[in-house]
């Protein structure tokens, strides 16, 4: 069975279905066609939603990333570390450290 479609993640916005996953997930679906910055309005609003929601912190960052905006993506990151290590989410702070790093080491001195 295919992923659903936008339109169809888009109908329930409004709906008691919408909440920080469908948000996420639209987010998702954003990035993968191509879309970053739409996919950083709907990941912005899932973690309006749920500030501890990891995986968005760590999609954020990569649809920021993406977008051309390397600092905003690392201030996503970063606050994504916090979240997940508050949470408890060692994976997900070790793949944004991974990321956050990679970052820096971009930055102009």
């Amino acid at each position: 069975m295919s992923a659903p479609s936008i339109d169809t993640l888009e109908k329930l916005l409004g709906t008691p279905r919408d909440g920080a996953l469908l948000r996420f997930s639209l987010g998702m679906e954003y990035l993968k066609n191509q879309n970053a910055d739409r996919a950083a309005e709907y990941l912005r609003q899932a973690l309006a939603k749920d500030p501890g929601y990891s995986a968005a912190w760590r999609a954020l960052g990569k649809a920021l990333e993406t977008a051309g905006q390397p600092a905003a993506a690392l201030a996503a990151y970063r606050d994504g570390i916090a979240a997940a290590q508050k949470k408890g989410d060692k994976q997900a702070e070790k793949e944004m450290t991974v990321f956050a790093r990679r970052l820096e080491k971009q930055r102009p001195a």
